[in-house]
């Protein structure tokens, strides 16, 4: 039987909507197996946070790549590349460690494992972190303005649904999910901790049933090379 590995990486990049196509036969190329596209809404530092007095949320795509170590440099080079990463208000990219994969037998691993544990000790991280935020849907805007105060430069929205503990909507006798907003925010480490009181505080979190929000460390990134350029 197949066994967990930990030998994998995911890269998230965030373009504009029409554009993640593209990046998915790029990185194929490169070796990888596919990607996933999702569709969302965001502001970036380069675009109009407002129109006439509204705030503007703008579409987006979210390319979701995972990938085996040891091709995952090139892949991030072709995706970086078809992206033109480097250049302003094009997109961001981050790269997150995979410490289980399932469903990928087809790359034919044998059954060698890892303790969960020890599969990134070793990881450098470049210093970043990614906040995911789960609120009720229409209320991203409190997300990303509350993290922006603290520091953050912009966001990305996904719609969802889902049911929390404090959550037990029925519709005709049946069980419904509610929507959500999930909001994604690429943040330095020393920015966090303010960037989640923020959060906190203007959302409410601490109250039941207001969402939740969690952080992931980030190994690299790719199209912030402003932020980088700040230290």
């Amino acid at each position: 039987m197949k066994t967990f590995r930990g030998d994998h990486k995911i890269m998230v990049t965030i373009v504009k909507r029409g554009k993640a196509s593209r990046l998915v036969k790029a990185s194929k190329k490169a070796g990888a197996s596919g990607g996933t596209i999702l569709l969302g809404e965001g502001v970036g530092i380069h675009e109009k946070r407002r129109f006439f007095g509204v705030d503007a949320l703008h579409e987006k795509e979210i390319l979701l790549t995972l990938a085996p170590e040891d091709i995952f440099p090139d892949i991030v080079d072709a995706i970086s590349s078809a992206a033109r990463l480097h250049k302003p208000g094009r997109g961001i990219g981050c790269i997150l460690d995979a410490r289980r994969t399932l469903g990928i037998a087809h790359l034919g691993y044998d059954d060698s494992t890892k303790e969960l544990d020890d599969m990134t000790d070793d990881v450098k991280h470049r210093g970043f972190n990614l906040i995911i935020t789960v609120v009720e849907k229409g209320k991203s805007g409190k997300v990303i303005d509350a993290s922006n105060r603290a520091g953050a430069e912009g966001g990305t929205v996904m719609n969802g649904r889902g049911s929390g503990v404090n959550e037990k909507a029925k519709l005709l006798s049946m069980q419904i999910e509610p929507e959500k907003d999930v909001v994604l925010t690429l943040i330095r480490t020393s920015k966090t901790d303010a960037v989640l009181r923020a959060i906190e505080d203007d959302c409410e979190l601490s109250a039941p049933g207001k969402g939740v929000s969690f952080v992931l460390p980030v190994e690299d990134t790719v199209g912030i090379n402003h932020q980088l350029q700040d230290d």
